[in-house]
């Protein structure tokens, strides 16, 4: 049985969930048109033949797992980073050659090197404020997103992708999506040469750490029927697929926004990217 404190948490969560859904993303999604997704495979073909570098920051996380897991089985690049506060333990073999660099996110100008020689970039960091309380949810969510984002483009990352939420609002005076819009805006004053931005609805998934919030979404979610529930709610290895095969694509966009219904239609394309 839930406590009162996971309880109230719970219905936080449920309550957040509920004004996501009732939000509309500013901005156009930009799913694949009909020749794009023909075209993917060769795309992702010339891609690797480019022998490019990515990090991940946050690959310890349900988002970040399943990124690195895609990443490794599409053999994308020539050399994979994870930069994070601990260093995980991988038993399989395909994780063998994945290095992994070990920092201190308090003290990140300590670590530029860690996010020099990057060509793409991916930032799934993020907690909560149940979690971490409102200040350590701010610092996590928005400054070592941006201290990182900063570092890398320092350090020569060219495409920069950053998961962030439906409805983030620099102006929203819920807490979560300010901060989210807030970061959005703040990494896009960086210039990079690319900078994707993706906002799906509620992740769908599995945790492996108890976020009793987190399960009553999803069981409410469930609930709904499918059409309604995938333009709020989205399945973590769908937008995992969408950004992957949104990065192979080419683009003229300097900074490019990626709404629920982008993420659905480009993560529903993974299956013509398989070997």
């Amino acid at each position: 049985m839930l406590g009162p404190a996971a309880l109230g948490a719970a219905a936080a969560a449920l309550v957040a969930a509920l004004l996501l859904a009732r939000r509309e993303d500013t901005g156009p999604g930009t799913g694949p048109s009909k020749a794009e997704m023909e075209a993917l495979p060769k795309l992702r073909e010339d891609f690797k033949m480019q022998n490019k570098s990515v990090f991940i920051l946050g690959a310890s996380g349900e988002t970040g797992r399943v990124l690195l897991r895609e990443i490794l089985e599409q053999n994308l690049f020539s050399r994979v980073t994870l930069i994070g506060r601990r260093k995980l333990t991988f038993e399989e073999e395909a994780y063998k050659n994945v290095n992994q660099e070990v920092v201190d996110f308090e003290k990140l100008e300590d670590y530029t090197s860690a996010f020099q020689g990057h060509d793409v970039g991916f930032c799934c960091l993020g907690t909560t404020r149940n979690k971490a309380g409102a200040e350590g949810f701010v610092r996590v969510d928005r400054d070592y997103v941006l201290k990182s984002a900063e570092l890398a483009k320092a350090g020569g990352c060219k495409h920069f992708n950053l998961l962030s939420s439906k409805g983030a609002d620099k102006s929203s005076n819920f807490l979560y999506l300010q901060v989210k819009g807030e970061v959005e805006a703040r990494v896009g004053e960086l210039k990079f040469d690319r900078y994707s931005v993706f906002r799906p609805g509620v992740l769908l998934c599995d945790r492996q750490e108890s976020r009793p919030g987190e399960w009553l979404i999803r069981k409410f979610f469930g609930s709904l029927p499918d059409s309604w529930a995938s333009g709020h709610s989205v399945p973590v290895v769908t937008v995992v697929r969408a950004m992957l095969n949104n990065m192979v694509r080419p683009s003229d966009k300097q900074m490019e926004l990626l709404d629920n219904k982008a993420i659905h239609e480009l993560g529903k394309a993974h299956g013509v990217l398989k070997p």
